[in-house]
């Protein structure tokens, strides 16, 4: 049986050179659907070309316009390729419109080499599951549990914007760079913590990089990650979040930030 995931990013040629694939109600947010399925989409898009060869290395996606309810058109192109690393431009459109989400997309083959992670994981305390009140379909594709920072909507003041908290699929899936280009855009908004409400929000860019390769994901079997989002700026309608996505062993999988617009 397919995974809920699977079915939402799943493509198919349409005979013309495009590929063509449809919004999942399952992964619905409250305007469109969850801007990580879409990253996933993009990526899944290369991922089935026959010239595509090595792993996700970066991921930048920019939401254009808002992507309606049904199908979409996607064009990918291979832009430059070399004997290490391959350049990708891909783009989502809907009625033979303009783009509504374009990507850009690294392959890299990762040889062998000197290795040290700088950067040290989190050491979470206790991590209660919790219930998401949002009435966005996505939050339920998921399981999370906060070590620190759960949302508190209760309204008043000013909340901290840094969370902590363990992530994976509701239905047990396998990792892969698709799952992390969808997890990396799981965060609540920053803007939800600091506003401590639910508030008007979109992404406009978020940037992804996979510091693993597939076979090490895949080694990891259906875990969940460890997330670590704060924000440093809201100012103008505008604001900012960064992320990090671990394993469970404490290694690096995914880093990520993004610039998103907000009404309050």
């Amino acid at each position: 049986m397919t995974h809920t995931f699977d079915a939402a990013i799943s493509l198919r040629p349409d005979g013309s050179g495009r590929l063509r694939g449809a919004t999942s109600p399952d992964y619905w947010a409250f305007v469109g659907p969850f801007g990580g399925t879409t990253a996933a989409t993009l990526l899944n898009a290369v991922a089935q070309d026959l010239r595509a060869a090595g792993d996700p290395l970066a991921l930048t996606v920019n939401y254009a316009a808002p992507i309606a309810e049904g199908g979409f058109d996607i064009d990918v192109r291979l832009v430059r390729a070399n004997r290490s690393s391959q350049h990708w431009l891909v783009e989502l459109s809907q009625g033979g419109g303009e783009p509504a989400a374009m990507a850009t997309l690294v392959l890299a083959e990762r040889r062998e080499s000197w290795s040290h992670q700088v950067a040290r994981p989190p050491q979470p305390g206790p991590a209660p599951t919790y219930d998401s009140p949002s009435s966005a379909r996505w939050p339920g594709q998921y399981r999370f549990r906060f070590a620190a920072g759960a949302p508190d909507f209760s309204g008043g003041g000013t909340g901290e914007t840094r969370s902590e908290v363990w992530i994976a699929d509701a239905e047990p899936r396998i990792l892969d760079h698709a799952a992390l280009a969808a997890m990396g855009d799981a965060f609540f908004g920053r803007i939800f913590h600091a506003r401590r409400a639910i508030v008007p929000f979109g992404t406009v860019s978020m940037t992804t990089h996979f510091h693993v390769s597939a076979a090490e994901l895949a080694a990891d079997g259906a875990t969940e990650v460890l997330g670590v989002a704060d924000a440093r700026t809201f100012h103008r309608s505008y604001g900012d979040q960064s992320g990090e996505l671990w394993s469970p062993s404490g290694r690096l999988l995914a880093t990520t930030t993004q610039v998103f617009y907000f009404k309050a």
